[in-house]
Formats: C-alpha cells, structure tokens, sequence
C-alpha cells in the first residue's frame, strides 16, 4: 500500500566511502550476486524520489568489533542537513556471529539490534536514527552463507538547530563483541509531507488490499473499487419538481477519535469544551487500571470511574476500554509484589496482563489472561497494546515481533480481537508509519486502533505536521478502525511538549490543525434536485438528516446512515 514521497537524498553510498570505528574493527566491500540472499525490496521504505529502491548487492562488512559501540561511520557533505526538516534513514543491514563456531546455526536465531546514529558537532551530540532487530543465524544454509537475514532499517530524525561544526557523521553499531555487520545502500532522504498529504487524501477513496496469491501466502496489492472512508449517495424524492433545494449535513463519523480523559481534567471548562466539540469517544487515562482500582488489597474503588462514565453519559461520548493492568514493575502495587513468589495460586488470582507476571509465571499466562477475560465476559473485543511499533526505532517493537506475539497468543488459545498501537511518536514519518500498519493488517487481518496518540514537539506548527502526518496515514488505512489521544491540553498530558489546546484554553497550531482535519472528513452538501428529482453527492462514513425544501416552502426531513459499500447509497425521501 505504501508510497513514498521524498525530497533530496542527502545521504547515499552502495559501499564505498565509509570508515571502521573501533580500534580492532576492519571493513572489507563485497557484492551479493546470488539474487536469493538479496534483501526483498519494500515498496514503502525503500524508494527513493518515489520510484522503488532495487538492492544494488553491495556491501560493506565490519569485522572485529569489540564492542557495542564499535562499526562504520561516514562523512555527511557540511550543509546538507537543514533544522526543522524531518529525514528518514533507510537501508539493509545484516548480521553474523564470527565468534564461537557453529553460534547461531541449527535452526537458533539469535536477534541483535543494530542502531545508526547521527553524530553532530564532533559527536557531542547524538541523534537516533533509527534501529533494527537483525537475525544472526535462521538456518544452516544461512549460516553457511555467512550470515543471516537481512533486515530494513526505518529510522527518522529532525535536527533542532543547523550543526555548530561541520563534522556530521553517520554511525552504524550497536552489536556486541562477536558479531560482525553488513551495510547495503544505506540512505538519508529529506522527507516531503506536502506530497505526502496530497496523496493520502486521494486514498481514502480507495480501498488496498493484501491477498493470498499462493501456498506461500505470498501476498500482492490490489486496489479495487470499494471505498476506504467516503460513498456515493443519490438523494431520491419521486415527483419532485427540479430545482428544490437540499441540504444534508453529517451528525457523527463512522470513523471514532477520542481521547483520554482523567477526574481532574472533567472539572476544567476549556478542556471539557474542547472534549465535547470535538472528540467522539473517550478512555478512562488510569481510573479503570489495577493500582488504581485496587491500590490496597481487598479495598475496591470503582467510585472515580462511575464519576467519570456519567461525565461521559451526559456529554453522549462512548467509553472505549484500555488497559485494565499495567504491569510495569514501577506501577505493579506494592501488595502484589509482597505475595511470596512460591504462592503461585495467589499470583494467578490477582492478575490479567503484564510482564511483571510473566517474568515469574511463565508467557503463557499472557494468553491465559485472554481466556479468562473471554470466559468472563464474551462480548468483549480483546486487544493487544504496544509501543513504538509504528516508529522504526525500537529493535524489541517491529511489527514482526509483534505479529510473532499475537500468533502465539491465538496459538495458545488467546481470542485476540484487535492490534493496538500506542502512538507515542516523534517526527514521524508517514510512509515507515505506513509499512508498519500494512504489515500488520496483511499478517494478522485484525482491526487497528491507535489508542495513546500524542507527537511530542516543542515547536507548535512542527507539531501540527507531525499531527498530520499520523492522523492522515491512520485515516487513510483500511485496517484502522479509530484514534484515541492521551489527551490534548497543556498542564494535562503526560507528554508536556504534544498540545493541542494551551493552558489558557487557547488552540495553537497543531489543535487548528486537528480541527481542518476533522472538518474535512465531514460531509456538508447542499445543492438543488435535478430533472430526474435526484440529487447527488459523496459523503464520509456516519450518520447523517437530509432535508429538501420544495418552491412551495414544504419541507422534508430524513435520518440515515452512509456506511460501507461498493455501489451508491439510495436515500428514498419518500419511504
């Protein structure tokens, strides 16, 4: 699904150029020839100028690295990287264990997290780039081969200020002692959002689908002709002279954006002004979490979440779940850690999810928590939740390995429902965000939600950007259902620098920026019935009342719903 849109390449070498780092680290150049060890090229990720990145095949190898912050480096040419502009780090890298022979091979795959770095000024300062989790050794012909997997980088950056120096470099380390590195075309593009903008708004009128097209589950875009988020509506009134006037206005999306709401923010009149004009749906920020409604054993307080769920029944805002338990060993409640670790039945009792639990009774009691939570109540869609695997920068949080974990989850029994996906994102980059819910979608054919939303950015019209560019690549998706963001109000958030709405209750930048949005994925059509008494116009997925006004000042007033389909929606004022 994915399409690239990118401005200058600042940054691009197939091998030659670059330098060890490390006093015991030597690079040699080599050229895959055998097209089956190449990396898989990925439309989204690895384009540039918006035409499909073929691997060249060549390489460079790092070799005697001692330690973690051992590799290769290269020059940027001086001036090339500007402030204020969002790059994207792309690229393959692979791994293998040159230590310790046979390490690695029989089938044992061991994960190593690769990280390139940009070094500004001298290296006094050090910028993520972007990381990747790299397979040392999947099988015997692998490690015969010298290595195992290759596996496509997704980083992103965005300088704060222009370099003080002219020494900018670019780093690739990360490996422990043992393992050597192999580097393809690896890139630094300057992104272009604009384009990037254009083309989402197109797609929301198309539908991309991934699928099966052999026994390898091999997968293939098509594009057909159903709609993503919008339909054809013809607006019928039999008899109707031409020229009646008609107005149809949307009342509510099909398409839900929320945010968390807490008790302290519900008693602040901007906040609560902004919440019921422009979100539709609301989650409970901790109110409904194990510590809280439980802090000390055997003491329930479900009192802070009933006041909250009638804010909500009275401001007509559906309440979407979240995570019930948090298991962060900092925010796991005292009682439970005093329960002695033998006391298993205990444990087992007191819990539903989290790694605190898992870490001592074992990863299967993740998909006996979903279970248990189905058998209590069968109604519920059961999500799973997690970080930064829409950013490319966190090797532990691919969109693999978290397909890896949902599959187990259902393998063991788990009625997985739905991906979340937190959304906790900095200077994001639409086509990486992209790769990772196509990703998802084509392995797993769950609904996604994004349930944290927030872009953390000081500069206010960057972060209305950055806003734009996930809320768009969500909106565009066929795969996702809905938007929750941990809120939107300075002095409320947990993220401080991602607002929408300033303390005073003023809207900056990115809050008008959120607000256009949600404009444009509103319909509001007037115009006047034609010969045929028939009038005709595309509107977003919702609920929606049409009225027609005849010559003779006679009105007529329908409800009726816009949902999906693939032909128009016939609205018969006259039944």
């Amino acid at each position: 699904m994915a399409c690239s849109h990118q401005g200058d390449v600042v940054f691009e070498v197939d091998a030659i150029g670059w330098a060890p780092s490390g006093a015991r680290t030597a690079l040699s150049l080599h050229h895959e020839l055998d097209p089956a060890r190449l990396p898989a090229a990925n439309k989204g990720a690895a384009t540039v100028g918006g035409h499909e990145r073929t691997p060249s095949g060549r390489y460079v190898l790092a070799t005697g690295l001692a330690d973690e912050e051992d590799g290769l480096c290269q020059a940027i040419t001086p001036g090339a990287l500007k402030p204020r502009v969002t790059y994207r780090v792309a690229g393959w890298i692979s791994v293998s264990v040159a230590a310790a022979p046979g390490a690695g091979v029989g089938g044992t795959t061991t994960n190593h997290p690769v990280h390139v770095s940009i070094r500004v000024d001298d290296g006094r300062c050090v910028i993520d780039g972007g990381a990747v989790a790299c397979s040392a050794a999947a099988s015997e012909s692998e490690a015969a081969g010298g290595g195992g997997r290759w596996a496509e980088i997704k980083g992103a950056f965005r300088l704060k200020e222009s370099p003080r120096s002219a020494a900018v470099h670019v780093h690739v380390h990360g490996v422990p002692a043992g393992v050597d590195v192999k580097v393809m075309d690896l890139r630094i593009i300057a992104t272009d959002p604009k384009a990037r903008f254009s083309y989402l708004k197109d797609k929301t009128d198309k539908v991309s689908l991934l699928v099966r097209v052999d026994d390898k589950c091999m997968m293939r875009q098509v594009i057909i002709s159903s709609l993503v988020r919008k339909r054809d509506v013809v607006v019928n009134v039999g008899g109707a002279p031409a020229g009646a006037s008609v107005r149809v206005v949307q009342l509510d999306s099909a398409f839900p954006i929320g945010s968390c709401i807490n008790g302290t923010v519900i008693q602040d009149p901007a906040f609560v002004d902004f919440f019921t004009n422009h979100m539709d749906w609301a989650v409970f920020e901790n109110e409904l979490k194990w510590y809280w409604t439980e802090a000390q054993r055997g003491q329930l307080n479900y009192e802070d979440a009933d006041r909250l769920l009638d804010f909500c029944d009275r401001a007509g805002k559906p309440v979407r779940g979240h995570c019930i338990f948090w298991a962060v060993d900092g925010d796991v409640q005292q009682w439970i850690k005093d329960i002695a670790a033998y006391d298993r039945d205990q444990l087992m009792a007191a819990m539903l999810h989290g790694r605190f639990f898992r870490d001592r009774l074992g990863d299967d009691v993740a998909a006996l928590m979903f279970r248990e939570a189905a058998r209590l109540d069968p109604g519920a869609v059961l999500f799973v939740n997690d970080y930064n695997v829409e950013c490319g920068n966190d090797p532990s949080a691919t969109p693999e390995r978290y397909v890896e974990l949902i599959r187990y989850l259902q393998w063991r029994g788990a009625q997985v429902g739905g991906v979340g996906l937190q959304g906790h994102v900095t200077h994001p980059v639409g086509e990486i965000i992209c790769d990772a819910l196509d990703a998802l979608s084509a392995a797993t054919d769950l609904p996604i939600w994004f349930t944290e939303l927030d872009v953390g950015e000081p500069d206010d019209a960057l972060r209305a950007d950055d806003l734009e560019a996930v809320m768009r690549e969500a909106y565009a998706h066929p795969a996702v259902q809905g938007v929750v963001l941990w809120g939107f109000m300075q002095g409320y958030m947990w993220r401080q620098d991602a607002a929408l709405v300033n303390s005073d209750g003023t809207v900056n930048d990115a809050g008008q920026r959120f607000i256009d949005l949600r404009r444009e994925w509103t319909s509001d059509a007037r115009g006047r019935l034609d010969a045929d008494g028939q009038f005709k116009f595309r509107g977003f997925h919702g609920n929606y009342v049409a009225q027609v006004t005849m010559p003779t000042g006679t009105k007529m007033l329908k409800a009726f719903t816009v949902d999906k389909g693939d032909t128009p929606l016939i609205l018969d004022m006259d039944n």
